[in-house]
């Protein structure tokens, strides 16, 4: 590795790999680890640099074959600060990268899909359609360089982010440790979080034995925890995919199969609307 001061990559490489990221992001998304393919094509003539042992190089690109998914713009920081950890640790740094890109990628996410994808269309985007519609061409051209200011910004996020990582593993190199364990615990709450919230199993039946009527979700399962079917649902998956035979594709098939049966036989529902 480098000294403190001496960088192993330079500002045309990292430029270079947020500019395949930003055409290549949601190109090659998959549904068993989304946007990770389009991580590592992006980020693979950079860790190159970086990693010019082979074993190193291969250890470093299957840790960012993981699971990654957020706002495109968003994960530009991201990757720029995992750039900036693996430039200064190398393969040391692999439990970490992988710990800041899982907490990080939710809570970006929301930023992000707001900011993006709902303020400025809704915002700047009826503004420009509005004029253009009354024949100012203003609003087409505002629409215009609103996009390139928006190209120039997403560029400046992956040096954000790079600049950041530096700092973390220079002036906190001593405390990286517990920075790394509490990066791991924040991403086991967002993927707690995440069962609750987007996981959603729910049952219809209910218990009933002469006048006492008692709906199984509610009065059972929500009482000795809430989201308890979500938990195990996505716990069944996790064992799942920890055996040879399933694959991502039949568990797919599997949890489809499933949820058919259970809405026929009525032990599974839609949830009701509070």
């Amino acid at each position: 590795m480098t000294s403190k001061n001496k960088s192993i990559i330079t500002k045309r490489d990292r430029h270079n790999a947020i500019l395949r990221w930003m055409f290549m992001g949601s190109a090659l998304f998959n549904y068993e680890t989304q946007q990770a393919t389009s991580v590592v094509w992006s980020l693979s003539k950079l860790l190159r640099k970086i990693y010019p042992k082979d074993d190193d190089y291969v250890a470093a690109l299957d840790n960012h074959f993981k699971y990654f998914n957020t706002t495109t713009a968003m994960a530009n920081i991201i990757l720029g600060a995992t750039t900036a950890m693996e430039e200064k640790d190398g393969i040391k740094s692999k439990d970490a990268v992988q710990a800041l890109k899982t907490s990080l990628m939710g809570p970006f996410a929301g930023v992000g899909d707001t900011i993006i994808w709902v303020l400025l269309p809704t915002v700047m985007g009826s503004i420009s359609g509005y004029m253009a519609i009354n024949g100012n061409p203003l609003g087409a051209i505002a629409w215009i360089i609103i996009n390139i200011i928006l190209f120039w910004v997403r560029i400046k996020l992956f040096d954000i982010g790079y600049t950041s990582g530096v700092k973390l593993v220079t002036e906190f190199s001593d405390r990286l440790s517990l920075f790394t364990s509490a990066i791991s615990v924040m991403g086991l709450m967002v993927v707690g979080t995440l069962m609750s919230t987007v996981v959603k199993v729910y049952t219809p039946l209910t218990f009933m034995t002469g006048k006492v009527k008692l709906a199984v979700q509610t009065g059972i399962f929500d009482k000795v925890m809430p989201a308890l079917l979500s938990v195990l649902v996505t716990w069944a998956v996790y064992k799942m995919l920890d055996s040879k035979f399933w694959t991502p594709t039949k568990i797919i098939v599997a949890i489809i199969v499933f949820s058919l049966i259970g809405s026929f036989t009525g032990i599974l529902g839609v949830m009701p609307t509070k």
